[in-house]
């Protein structure tokens, strides 16, 4: 693996702090992506709650979170997707994967979760940073790449963070008086952030899974190998996700989602003892960490896509009661 680091004349130890700088700056283009996708979530929510009246008490939750704190999530952030390799980071995108399918595919035609956006913080993360690996694995100068790749990523998300808190504090008064172009964008075209970020993720995953099987793959010696670790945790992993699904429809609240982090980070805990290497194992605790983190970050709006999905189901089960009694 070449990087800046072949410019440099050869000492001990320069080749390991090189691989440092790499995995931290994968980790923070992956948290940047992360703070992306929470920035726009929280304009669309802030704007969705402004407009119901009965839903200003959640306007004001969100309005009134410590922005400070964002520098905070960014650099704990970064530092746990530097820790994790790129095995259990794999797994981990791979893993959302499967569940965010199970879960669109349970849904009734129409709906869509919004807490799904939130539930896949860390998982993005993940995804971005395997996704960087395979893509610059081999680059000649895949430091100065990374490099390159933070900065825009850096930028995206201070953009955004700043329209975010751009929303929260000025978006109700300029709404009103028309005079701010940000505003009047987002008053005509706020609606379509869900579906912008749908479309993102969608692409984000597809490249992360594909990179996830390759650099799995690629430490196994023969196909035996890889059946012997693939068959147990595509087995594991889809009762895993159908037996969380079936718990979810029975309870509300945040309690069901954390119980769901520890299940999964459990079942991957106890497969790679089995399966994988002791450094696999200490990148799962890792990993639970970050997924814990950046859930009880978004606690906020996690109550609020709980909101919303809630009044879109009940809206669509009034609809589609009156559309059985004219048809009776």
């Amino acid at each position: 693996m070449f990087s800046l680091g072949s410019w440099l004349p050869a000492l001990p130890g320069l080749a390991w702090g090189w691989a440092l700088l790499d995995a931290l700056l994968q980790g923070l283009v992956g948290a940047c992506a992360v703070s992306v996708l929470c920035s726009l979530l929280k304009v669309y929510l802030y704007i969705q709650c402004l407009n119901d009246p009965e839903r200003q008490a959640e306007k004001e939750a969100i309005r009134t979170q410590w922005w400070v704190l964002e520098s905070l999530h960014m650099a704990m952030l970064t530092g746990v997707l530097a820790l994790v390799g790129s095995r259990v980071a794999a797994l981990v995108a791979l893993e959302f994967s499967l569940r965010a399918v199970s879960t669109i595919l349970s849904l009734g035609k129409g709906t869509h979760s919004s807490q799904l956006y939130l539930l896949c913080q860390y998982s993005l993360g993940c995804g971005v940073s395997c996704g960087l690996s395979f893509l610059l694995e081999g680059a000649p100068h895949r430091t100065c790449n990374l490099v390159l790749a933070a900065g825009l990523a850096g930028l995206l998300a201070a953009y955004t963070w700043r329209l975010a808190r751009h929303v929260c504090t000025l978006y109700e008064l300029h709404s009103r008086a028309r005079y701010c172009g940000i505003c009047i964008l987002l008053l005509a075209a706020g609606h379509g952030i869900p579906r912008l970020l749908w479309n993102a993720l969608a692409v984000t995953f597809a490249v992360a899974d594909l990179a996830a099987v390759v650099l799995i793959n690629r430490d196994f010696l023969s196909t035996a190998e890889a059946i012997r670790f693939w068959m147990p945790l595509t087995i594991c992993y889809t009762l895993l996700v159908i037996s969380m699904q079936e718990e979810t429809r029975h309870c509300t609240g945040r309690r069901p989602i954390y119980q769901t982090v520890l299940v999964r980070m459990g079942g991957l805990f106890i497969l790679l003892l089995t399966v994988g290497r002791w450094t696999d194992v200490l990148h799962v605790l890792i990993s639970l960490l970050g997924e814990l983190w950046c859930l009880l970050r978004a606690g906020v709006m996690m109550e609020a896509c709980r909101q919303q999905d809630f009044g879109q189901q009940s809206r669509l089960d009034r609809r589609l009661g009156s559309r059985s009694e004219e048809t009776s």
